[in-house]
């Protein structure tokens, strides 16, 4: 049978590393796991307490496709406490996952052909979606003094009817303050392109609180979900901000294509949102391995780092070692059994000399990841 051009998109390197990595431990092997971006908790247990509540008398069928009135109104209250910002809920659309809001949001805002301006490095599966969806990704080199975010002289000369801007920011952990991300959003409407603000990571931040763009403009797409802060990665339920004038739109799009998100899903996300006691037990755990990292690496001989402001990865550039981290990601799972993530994924131009480390596993795991690549480093003369 015939493929189509539009599904030839590139694999996500991620993943194809998570399948080596099991299959190193399927063959025995104790690895461990700093490539994917995935909490190392479960649910909150109170999440877990009210879904199994929940099946015992709902039957847990179709939700409107806009999702659960309940849980759509506790997240607009979040927009509150986290923020102080008066949130609507009927501006706020449930999706399964933040895939699921790429989807939407990229069908809802834009044509075929249209030009999507992006900072790399970045999020590989932003340009892989789009060019599913016959979009084009119009990636803009970031500078390393910029902490490799976009800034609006990157996009000088760049025609593009939409920008989308990640903050906290996968690979990196950079974030933007008020007045950066106010300026990005500034020449996107001064362009007449729609602002897409991919928030996934906020929750996890360390010495300032993330900048959602709702505090800056209420014309703007927001993405967020409840895979990282919140622990629920396989749950897949995420949640899209839009203008009042562009819901519609996205709910005819979500009825046709997802019907709604999974309503058991949902009804854990509604719980996980008032298991703050637990998530902040989570963030203190994060904050400990953010700090061993950013000890840890340098004398592992991965010296060129920044600290991240968000999230839970740390970008090293590795281009003194390497021009082929794929290859070289090879080599530490296969010698010291530590799964790490080639630059290539973020950055098709400079990735050859990048790696992604995660720290979103358990602190014993950081520790003993460290201790291996320290030891494969002393191994290979990079460090003594």
């Amino acid at each position: 049978m015939r493929n189509s051009s539009r599904g030839a998109v590139d694999p996500f390197i991620v993943m194809d590393v998570m399948e080596a990595a099991r299959q190193a431990e399927d063959a025995g092997r104790h690895i461990i796991h700093m490539e994917v971006g995935q909490p190392g908790t479960p649910a909150p247990a109170f999440a877990r307490q009210a879904l199994q509540s929940a099946m015992t008398d709902n039957p847990l069928g179709y939700t409107v496709a806009l999702g659960l009135p309940a849980l759509r109104e506790r997240i607009a209250r979040l927009y509150g406490e986290w923020y102080n910002v008066d949130l609507d809920p009927a501006r706020v659309v449930v999706t399964p996952g933040s895939s699921g809001g790429f989807i939407l949001a990229f069908s809802a805002l834009f044509d075929a052909g249209d030009r999507i301006a992006l900072g790399a490095p970045g999020y590989p599966s932003y340009r892989q979606i789009m060019k599913s969806l016959d979009l084009t990704p119009v990636e803009v080199q970031t500078r390393a003094e910029a902490r490799y975010q976009l800034e609006p002289s990157d996009l000088n000369g760049v025609d593009y009817q939409g920008m989308m801007v990640a903050s906290p920011a996968n690979p990196t952990g950079t974030m933007l303050g008020k007045d950066a991300l106010g300026a990005l959003i500034a020449a996107a409407q001064d362009k007449g392109a729609a602002f897409l603000s991919d928030e996934i990571y906020h929750g996890i931040e360390y010495e300032h609180k993330a900048v959602t763009a709702l505090q800056i403009s209420d014309d703007v797409c927001v993405i967020n979900s409840f895979s990282k802060y919140f622990s629920m990665t396989g749950w897949r339920v995420g949640w899209l901000v839009l203008p009042p004038e562009n819901v519609r739109q996205v709910e005819r799009l979500a009825q046709n294509m997802f019907i709604c998100a999974p309503h058991a899903a949902q009804v854990a996300a509604l719980a996980a949102m008032d298991a703050g006691e637990e998530l902040e037990a989570n963030m203190a755990v994060y904050q400990e391995n953010r700090r061993l990292m950013i000890e840890g690496l340098p004398k592992a001989g991965f010296d060129r780092i920044a600290p991240p402001d968000g999230a839970f990865y740390v970008y090293a550039d590795v281009s003194h070692l390497t021009e082929d981290s794929r290859s070289f990601a090879r080599a530490i799972l296969d010698e010291a059994g530590v799964a790490v993530t080639p630059g290539l994924d973020f950055d098709p131009v400079r990735g050859g000399g990048t790696l992604r480390f995660s720290y979103a596993r358990a602190t014993e795991d950081i520790l003993e990841g460290l201790d291996r690549l320290a030891r494969f480093m002393r191994t290979h003369g990079h460090i003594t």
